[in-house]
């Protein structure tokens, strides 16, 4: 097992404390919060171990869990990679691109591992569908919230479209082209709308909106290629698949066929992918787990939490010009 400790526990802190203390793969010895009265407090309901020094903490560890604002990941980082520990670390990797490089290069110098919180990458919808996805063309994607105060500090698009500029990026295999965004403050002081369109160099073209003020809440990405059409719900965790093919010369009475204006005929299959429930959060801390243990290269690397983020600020600075 993999000793293993976390700073920052406040609420997605608390859930990865539990999962780490439930996981088979590491062995929690303990945690780090600035606010000393909630960590004593979550050490007497819990039991999990407060260290008052995060030096004392990094100490006795391999791998450290980092879920404190954005704002502190930096730091954090970069005191773990002095010590030659491993780390998890909460999207977006940091507040700036220049911090984030300069983490990529000092763990690629210490020879240290460390995966990004892209949590979505775990999803059992997307998991399921993502090998039909083969050079998407156009992508439409809308995730929108509810407001809650919590995380309105930054902006919607390192909130929460920088979920799916990571999973946009994974999947298109081609570098970005140009941007056109938009964005509104209506609550707070940082856009809780936005609209972005991405094109890249191979032709292929993402219209993303995100808010956090909707009434209703959804999380749907539509991926449409030559013959095919796959939409991923994450939020209800449900996948679909729209193929074509060449007609038969004798179809069914329950085979759906069209048949364009050229006259040529086409079966429209419908596929549902099969859906593995899961717990996403546990998942991703286990697979990196696993990179550890086996030496092996993380899902989610520094190198797709850097790009996210370099297409997050882009976005922003586009909004604000």
């Amino acid at each position: 097992m993999i000793k293993a400790g976390l700073v920052g526990a406040g609420h997605l802190g608390k859930i990865h404390l539990r999962l780490l203390n439930q996981s088979e793969k590491y062995e929690l010895v303990g945690f780090h919060d600035k606010d000393e009265e909630n960590a004593r407090k979550l050490e007497a309901e819990l039991g999990y171990k407060y260290f008052k020094s995060f030096e004392a903490l990094l100490g006795e560890i391999e791998m450290l869990d980092i879920v404190t604002p954005t704002l502190y990941h930096y730091d954090y980082a970069i005191k773990a990679i002095q010590k030659g520990i491993h780390f998890f670390i909460e999207k977006p990797v940091t507040q700036t691109l220049e911090q984030a490089e300069e983490i990529l290069y000092k763990c690629r110098e210490y020879g240290i591992k460390a995966q990004v919180g892209h949590v979505e990458r775990y999803n059992p919808a997307f998991i399921g569908a993502k090998d039909y996805i083969k050079n998407p063309m156009f992508i439409e994607i809308h995730r929108l919230a509810e407001f809650n105060p919590r995380g309105t500090d930054v902006s919607v698009v390192l909130d929460l479209m920088i979920h799916d500029l990571d999973i946009l990026l994974s999947l298109v295999k081609s570098k970005v082209k140009l941007i056109h965004a938009s964005g509104v403050s209506v609550v707070s002081k940082t856009p809780d709308i936005c609209n972005a369109r991405i094109e890249f160099e191979n032709g292929c073209v993402a219209n993303l909106t995100t808010s956090r003020i909707s009434m209703k809440a959804m999380r749907k990405s539509r991926f449409f290629q030559q013959d095919a059409y796959i939409s991923v719900d994450f939020l209800d965790k449900k996948s679909e698949v729209i193929r074509m093919k060449p007609a038969p010369e004798n179809p069914s009475d329950f085979d759906m066929i069209i048949e364009n204006a050229e006259g040529e005929k086409n079966q429209i299959l419908f596929e549902y992918p099969n859906i593995q429930p899961n717990n996403a959060i546990l998942d991703e801390l286990e697979s990196f787990a696993n990179a550890i243990e086996n030496d092996l290269p993380v899902q989610v690397s520094l190198e797709d939490g850097t790009e996210a983020l370099k297409v997050a600020l882009e976005i922003m600075r586009l909004i604000q010009k």
